[in-house]
């Protein structure tokens, strides 16, 4: 059996870059980490982690959501020609 074999994946460049700092800070290259990986995946029989979505509360989930529609444009917003004018008008509020 060979020593080594190959192993081919596609990744973004920001995430590689990310990990290799990330794991040369424990001493291990990115190829460890993989090897790592997959030796938990075969001791514990499937991912060594537990994979679920993330859960928000109402508060969080509508802010989220307000968010992706002002970024979508369903939702128009207020805008203010300088930081000034956004704080004259809170102050005018009181």
């Amino acid at each position: 059996m060979a020593k080594s074999a190959n192993l081919n994946i596609r990744i973004d460049p920001e995430t590689k870059q990310k990990a290799e700092i990330l794991f040369k800070s424990f001493g291990i290259t990115v190829s460890d980490a993989v090897n790592i990986f997959l030796r938990q995946s075969l001791m514990m029989g499937g991912l060594p982690f537990e994979m679920r979505q993330p859960r928000y509360n109402a508060k969080t989930e509508a802010a989220m959501q307000e968010a992706e529609d002002i970024i979508a444009g369903r939702v128009t917003t207020k805008s203010y020609s300088s930081a000034r004018e956004l704080f004259e008008e809170l102050d005018s509020e009181c």
